[in-house]
């Protein structure tokens, strides 16, 4: 008992902490926001007038059709922006390319085999959403229709959720570590039309057999019907895996002579960006609904503010877009920032313990 009671005392020492670590004073001075007293003044600035503070601040988005309120209340329903058309994919790519960045790196993609590395400017980025976001409309996506996206972290996971985007269809990503029944799940309760899948995935130098978990998923015995017409794979891992005439097409087929320039769509600042479920760890599945505009400028605002982002840092985000945190700080927050991204495929401990680093 005496020696609980001195280990309960060293730990209650370690909670007690009331060192401070002030930052360089030449790290401060270039901040974003580079003091209490700094944070301070944008606290009260949005205290005094809310509307007015993301007012300022959403003449960052490239508006389609400038809203006329910023924001509508009606507890517990939040509108912002309502009647203000927009496009996450064009503040990600197009109002980059129109300031005359069209050349500068948007993402450095390494995959987890040794060597493996992409580079796309924003140009190029922009060209390959428009070729996948033409291949969708070619499908009959339309504006509304869920996808459910279930694939490794690749430049084509970024490409898909962009395009999705583009023309206004709802993306749901799905961890590429759940089960085909944990796919079945989500596609049922969001009557998803299409998923996009892989043949495979790298984890730590096994190939995953993605492909494999969505045909499962679709041919469920514990679900409806699938409402799943189209399915679009990425060769990825060149692992064979079954293509069903007339539901399964290649990617590199789908975009293959379509126009680099498909248009983005006005979408409303309330339509639907996304849906994005929780884990079901403690029961089934919940889909949250995220909108556009308002999730876009929050998640390009704390991008600028909580990592003092820059337009020209290289942002490394690790979480997998399977996650809020991935497609935050992964996709639509640091693109729209005009941010660099680095994306990593794989484990951490693959091929060794020290790969990050």
């Amino acid at each position: 008992m005496a020696e609980q009671a001195k280990a309960a005392g060293r730990v209650a020492s370690v909670m007690q902490e009331d060192r401070v670590f002030p930052p360089p004073a030449a790290f401060s001075k270039q901040a974003r926001i580079g003091s209490l007293a700094d944070y301070k003044k944008l606290y009260d600035e949005a205290a005094a007038d809310l509307e007015g503070f993301w007012h300022s601040r959403a003449q960052a988005l490239p508006w389609m059709k400038p809203y006329s309120k910023v924001l509508h209340w009606e507890p517990p329903v939040a509108q912002w922006f309502a009647d203000g058309k927009t496009n996450a994919s064009a503040a990600c790519l197009d109002q980059h390319i129109a300031a005359g960045k069209g050349e500068k790196i948007a993402m450095v993609w390494v995959g987890e085999p040794v060597g493996e590395r992409r580079e796309y400017t924003f140009s190029q980025l922009h060209a390959e959403v428009c070729k996948f976001a033409a291949g969708l409309e070619k499908l009959g996506v339309k504006q509304g229709d869920v996808v459910s996206i279930y694939m490794p972290m690749t430049p084509e996971l970024v490409i898909a959720m962009l395009a999705c985007a583009r023309i206004g269809a709802v993306h749901s990503v799905i961890f590429g570590g759940f089960s085909s029944e944990a796919i079945a799940d989500r596609n049922h309760d969001a009557q998803a039309v299409a998923v996009i899948t892989a043949d495979g995935g790298w984890r730590r130098g096994a190939q995953l057999p993605l492909k494999k978990n969505v045909d499962a998923a679709l041919a469920s015995p514990s679900h409806p019907p699938t409402t799943v017409k189209h399915v679009i794979v990425l060769e990825r891992t060149g692992q064979p895996c079954e293509m069903t005439p007339g539901r399964d097409v290649w990617w590199h087929d789908l975009v293959a002579g379509m126009p680099a320039d498909t248009a983005p769509a006005a979408m409303d600042s309330e339509a639907p960006l996304f849906i994005l479920y929780t884990s079901g760890s403690t029961g089934k599945p919940k889909g949250i609904k995220h909108t556009t505009a308002g999730y876009l400028l929050w998640a390009k605002t704390t991008a600028e503010w909580v990592f003092d982002l820059r337009e020209d840092d290289l942002f490394w985000c690790t979480a997998d877009c399977g996650w809020i945190t991935g497609h935050s700080y992964v996709t639509y927050g640091p693109l729209a920032a005009g941010a660099s991204i680095l994306i990593y495929e794989g484990a951490p401990n693959a091929p060794h313990e020290g790969r990050f680093w």
